[in-house]
C-alpha cells in the first residue's frame, strides 16, 4: 500500500480540501492523546515500583487501571463536546429555517398585493374598454337612424311628397316655396366655394340639366369645337368632393363644357373625341389648368385645407409642344402644387409610354400629385401608382358596392381602401346618388365622397351688381323665365371691357376687391 501510494502522481496530494485536513488533524491529536496516556500510565507504574515498592505486577496493574480510566473519561468527553457542539448546529439550523419561513411568508404577502392590483387594473380596463364600446356602438346606431331617416326623406322627395330640405347636420329648415331652377349660364357662383359644408339636395331634374346632349355628326362637332375654342366659349364647372361622414368639403373638381353658338352645353364626353382631332385639346387644358389656378386661390383665401381636381387628356400629356406650354404654367404655380391635382383616366395610366412616363417624372419632380377617374376595374398595383405620384383614385360606388360587377377584381372592394392607405392613396367613391350607398361605403372604410347626392357641378359666371330685374320677386322670375332664357342674364361690360368678362374676371375682382 505504501509504494501504491508512493507512486500516486504529485498533483493528486494538491487535491487535498478542508475536510481532509481537519480529519488529519483529529487524528493526529487522537494518537498525540493516547501517546500522553499511555507515557502517563507507564510512569505511574514505574514511580510505584520504584518508590513505593510495589512489586512489578502490581505496579503494571495499577498502570492498567489508570490507563483504562484516562481513556474511558477522554471518550466520555468527547462524546459530551461533540453532543453540545450538534445541539448549537440544530439550534442555529433552526433559527434559520424560521427566518427562511418568515421571508418566504413575506414574499408570499407581496405577491398576492401585485396580483390584487394587477386584477384590479385588468378589471378597470375591461370597465373602461366596455364602455368605449358601447358608447361606439350607440354612435354607430345613431348614424345608421340618421342615414335611415334621409334615405325616408330622399324616397318621399322621388316620390312627389313634400318634404323639408335636410342639411347635413339634420337642422331641418322652413318650407321654401318652389322655384324654377335658372338656366345653367345664370347659375351663381356655387355656395360650396364660400363655405365649408355641403347641403344634401336631390339630383338636378332632368329638365334643368345644365349638359345637354346633342346629336351631331363628327364633322359638325369638330366645327363647334372650334368656333368654341375661338370665341372663348370654355365654361369651368366645379362639383366638390367631401368627407365621409362628416360632409365637409375638402376638395373639388374642375370639369370642362363647351357652348355652342345657340349657346347650349356640350359635355366633355361628347366634345374630346373632336377636339383631339382637331388638335385643341392641348388649348383647352391650358385654358382649364389656368382657371382652376385662380380658383384655387380664390379658395385658399378661405381655407388653406382645400384641393382643386383638374382633368387631363392622353393627348396633352403625349404631345411635347403642348404639354411644354402646360409645364411652364405649372412650373410658375409651383407653391400651389401641394393643392392642386391632375387627374388622368385609368386607361391613360395603363397606356403610357416612354414619353408620358417622362413627362409624369417631370410634374411629380415638382411636387404635383395624381389623380385616376374612370376606373372601370379592380386591377390596380397600389405601389407601381404611389411610386408615380398618384395619391387618389376615384372608383364609381356602384363598382365598390356590387358584387357582380366586382367579381373579376383581384381585390375585395372592402380592403380596397385600406390596401391603398398602406402606400399613401386615398379611395375617392364618385357617382353616389343616394343615402344608401353612403351607409355602404362607411362600411368600407371610404374617406371622401362626391356625386349628385351632395352637390351637382354648378358653372361659375361673373358678378354682376344687383339691379331690378335681379331682385324680382319669384312669381316675376318664373313669369319672365322665358325671356330671360332667349337673353342672356348678364350685365353690359364696360366700353373699356373686352366684349365678354369672363368666370376669371370676376374672381380677379373678388380676390382685389372694389377699385
Amino acid at each position: 500500500m505504501l509504494w501504491a501510494a508512493a507512486r500516486e502522481p504529485a498533483s493528486r496530494a494538491w487535491a487535498i480540501g478542508p475536510q481532509d485536513v481537519a480529519r488529519v488533524m483529529i487524528r493526529i491529536s487522537t494518537i498525540f492523546i493516547a501517546i500522553c496516556m499511555v507515557l502517563v500510565a507507564a510512569s505511574l507504574g514505574m514511580v510505584l515500583y520504584a518508590i513505593a515498592g510495589i512489586s512489578g505486577s502490581e505496579s503494571a496493574i495499577v498502570a492498567l487501571t489508570a490507563l483504562t480510566f484516562m481513556i474511558l473519561y477522554n471518550a466520555v468527553s468527547m462524546r459530551l463536546r461533540d453532543r453540545s457542539e450538534s445541539g448549537g448546529q440544530i439550534a442555529d439550523l433552526s433559527r434559520g429555517t424560521a427566518d427562511l419561513a418568515r421571508q418566504v411568508a413575506e414574499y408570499g404577502r407581496r405577491l398576492a398585493v401585485v396580483e390584487g392590483k394587477i386584477v384590479s387594473a385588468n378589471s378597470a380596463g375591461q370597465e373602461r374598454i366596455q364602455a368605449v364600446v358601447g358608447e361606439i356602438n350607440e354612435l354607430g346606431s345613431l348614424v345608421k337612424q340618421l342615414a335611415s331617416s334621409v334615405a325616408t326623406h330622399e324616397d318621399m322627395l322621388a316620390g312627389g311628397a313634400p318634404v323639408q330640405e335636410t342639411t347635413v347636420s339634420a337642422a331641418i329648415a322652413p318650407p321654401v316655396p318652389p322655384v324654377r331652377p335658372p338656366e345653367p349660364r345664370d347659375l351663381p357662383i356655387p355656395a360650396e366655394v364660400a363655405e365649408d359644408t355641403v347641403t344634401a339636395v336631390t339630383p338636378t331634374p332632368v329638365g334643368a340639366a345644365p349638359d345637354v346632349s346633342i346629336g351631331r355628326s363628327d364633322a359638325q362637332m369638330m366645327a363647334v369645337v372650334k368656333s368654341a375654342v375661338a370665341e372663348n366659349r370654355i365654361d369651368l364647372y366645379l362639383q366638390p368632393m367631401v368627407t365621409l361622414p362628416q360632409r365637409k368639403v375638402r376638395f373639388y373638381e374642375a370639369m370642362t363644357r363647351l357652348r355652342d353658338d345657340k349657346e347650349q352645353v356640350i359635355v366633355a364626353d361628347d366634345f374630346i373625341a373632336a377636339a383631339e382631332a382637331a388638335g385643341l385639346m392641348g388649348q383647352i387644358d391650358h385654358t382649364m389648368m389656368l382657371r382652376c389656378m385662380q380658383v384655387l386661390r380664390r379658395l385658399m383665401v378661405r381655407n388653406k385645407d382645400v384641393g382643386v381636381f383638374c382633368n387631363v387628356a392622353a393627348t396633352t400629356l403625349s404631345h411635347t409642344e403642348l404639354f411644354a406650354n402646360c409645364i411652364d404654367f405649372l412650373e410658375a404655380n409651383r407653391a400651389l402644387a401641394p393643392s392642386f391635382v391632375l387627374e388622368f383616366k385609368q386607361s391613360t395610366f395603363r397606356n403610357l409610354g416612354p414619353i408620358e412616363s417622362e413627362h409624369l417624372a417631370a410634374l411629380a419632380q415638382r411636387g404635383f400629385r395624381f389623380s385616376i377617374d374612370h376606373v372601370t376595374d379592380l386591377r390596380i398595383e397600389p405601389r407601381e401608382l404611389a411610386d408615380r405620384g398618384v395619391r387618389f383614385i376615384k372608383v364609381p360606388a356602384a363598382l365598390l358596392l356590387d358584387p357582380k360587377l366586382s367579381a373579376g377584381s383581384d381585390i375585395h372592394p372592402a380592403d380596397l381602401s385600406d390596401l391603398l392607405g398602406r402606400f399613401g392613396i386615398d379611395l375617392i367613391a364618385e357617382r353616389i346618388e343616394g343615402e344608401r350607398a353612403v351607409v355602404d361605403l362607411l362600411d368600407f372604410d371610404v374617406r371622401f365622397g362626391q356625386g349628385f347626392l351632395f352637390a351637382a357641378p354648378r358653372p361659375l359666371r361673373p358678378e354682376t351688381p344687383a339691379g331690378p330685374a335681379q331682385t324680382k320677386s319669384p312669381q316675376d322670375t318664373n313669369g319672365s323665365a322665358k325671356s330671360a332664357r332667349s337673353e342672356p342674364a348678364r350685365s353690359e361690360p364696360p366700353k373699356n371691357d373686352p366684349p365678354r368678362t369672363t368666370g376669371n374676371a370676376a374672381l380677379a375682382r373678388r380676390a382685389t376687391g372694389p377699385n
